[in-house]
């Protein structure tokens, strides 16, 4: 599986991204895709989920409301559309797949331990 991030920036506080995850080399089917987010000194931490077919999706808090994931079975991508963004959504941005188990738990869609496949990471940063 190979996962392939774009769309990361530099924006103004209240501006908006979009990133996309395209994702090759495994027919997906209820399997997670997540992305994460990695400040400076910081451990990774969730952001969103959603499963392959779009069922499911789950957010962390401090981006509910602002941020929306979706995908597009066709082009095997899935995105990222983050709006009202704040200087405390500047990160490394990651895309992560879960090749193998479809448990959508929100205890197991947190943990970066879950997914077996990453992205290489796009930076994106907020200006106040």
């Amino acid at each position: 599986v190979q996962l392939q991030a774009s769309g990361g920036g530099l924006v103004q506080a209240g501006g908006s991204l979009r990133l996309s995850c395209a994702a090759s080399g495994h027919t997906f089917s209820e399997n997670v895709m997540g992305w994460f987010r990695q400040a400076p000194g910081k451990e990774r931490e969730f952001v969103a989920a959603i499963s392959w077919s779009g069922s499911r999706i789950d957010y962390a808090d401090s981006v509910k409301g602002r941020f929306t994931i979706s995908r597009d079975a066709v082009k095997n991508t899935v995105y990222l559309q983050m709006n009202s963004l704040k200087p405390g959504d500047t990160a490394v941005y990651y895309c992560a797949a879960d090749s193998s188990s479809t448990s959508f738990s929100y205890s197991y869609i947190v943990d970066p331990l879950r997914y077996d496949y990453w992205g290489q990471g796009t930076q994106v940063t907020v200006s106040s």
